[in-house]
């Protein structure tokens, strides 16, 4: 409110020395500036609860997938080893590309 205050008298000192129009457009295109970005200030705090809850939302949901993989992973394990003879039977992938690229 101090600001407005003050740009009363500093616009009626400017009209009174009849100032070029460069500085005239210079004052105003800085005025329109800080305007818009008061009000994109205002957006943002008037938006930033809804954006702050999806994002909430969106970490839930990844964290839950996480869950859910690492629950699957386990009972393939688990699975495994209740077949351990067999697993231990076949060649992992990896030793037999090793194999291929030794000879």
């Amino acid at each position: 409110m101090e600001s407005v205050q003050e740009l009363i008298p500093l616009a009626r000192e400017m009209m009174a020395q009849k100032p070029r129009g460069k500085l005239v457009k210079l004052y105003v295109l800085g005025s329109v500036l800080a305007l818009f970005g008061v009000v994109l200030g205002l957006v943002e705090t008037v938006c930033s609860p809804f954006t702050a809850a999806s994002r909430l939302r969106e970490q839930e949901a990844a964290a839950a997938e996480l869950r859910e993989a690492r629950e699957q992973q386990a009972l393939r394990r688990q699975g495994l080893l209740g077949k351990g003879e067999a697993r231990e039977a076949a060649p992992s992938g990896r030793a037999l590309s090793l194999r291929q690229h030794a000879s």
